[in-house]
């Protein structure tokens, strides 16, 4: 027991907030990903975008109450392709987001589509 609490201790030491990570679940860790790297939007979502009147920063912070839709998501042999949906800035939105399977290519994900739902 107290090289198990010696070791978390350790850890927190180390790796300070990083250890407290629990981003784990596949949903879990969609989201993470597109809160951090969703910096791009095709015409026809950034037309939604100004008709709604949100910006990206807005989706990246919402980013955390949204589902993923797996069922509807899609893997290419390049890209990953997302369907999340949930609240926005009080409307209740579906987004298409892509983002390529490399990190090490480019590691921004680009919004495609955004509507009501």
């Amino acid at each position: 027991m107290l090289g198990l609490g010696l070791g978390t201790l350790l850890s927190f030491a180390i790796f300070g907030k990083s250890c407290t990570n629990t981003a784990w679940a596949p949903d879990a860790r969609v989201r993470l990903r597109m809160k951090s790297t969703l910096v791009h939007a095709s015409p026809v979502a950034q037309a939604a975008m100004d008709s709604f009147r949100i910006d990206l920063a807005t989706l990246r912070a919402a980013m955390d109450s949204l589902d993923v839709d797996f069922s509807k998501s899609r893997r290419t042999e390049d890209s990953l392709y997302y369907e999340l949906s949930g609240p926005v800035a009080g409307r209740s939105l579906q987004l298409s987001v892509a983002a390529l399977r490399d990190y090490e290519v480019d590691s921004t994900a680009t919004l495609l589509l955004l509507r009501q739902r």
